[in-house]
């Protein structure tokens, strides 16, 4: 049992780790490439390029409700979607090795 306690409490922290280096390094504007047209296309709720990835759309149109009407924060708030998604494949990896 303090073996799976201890799992846990490292497989947390190293999330949060991953989650506030990710976050302080976070692009608040788009970039170039995909992430500009993923942004664009997640906030329009629109298919991007082939296959389309269809849940990042989903997820980032509702982390675009996070700017609050403010367009200005829509690409900081879809890439923060994608520093928690890279914090949680931290914590997945963590889990399976």
């Amino acid at each position: 049992m303090k073996h799976h306690l201890q799992q846990r409490i490292f497989g947390g922290l190293a999330f949060v780790i991953a989650l506030i280096t990710y976050l302080l390094t976070l692009e608040p504007s788009a970039s170039f490439w995909d992430c500009s047209e993923f942004i664009a296309c997640a906030y329009k709720l629109e298919i991007g390029h082939a296959p389309g990835a269809p849940l990042y759309m989903l997820l980032g149109r509702l982390f675009s409700l996070l700017a609050l009407g403010n367009t200005e924060n829509v690409a900081l708030a879809i890439n923060a979607l994608s520093a928690v998604a890279s914090a949680l494949t931290v914590l997945l990896l963590f889990h399976i090795i």
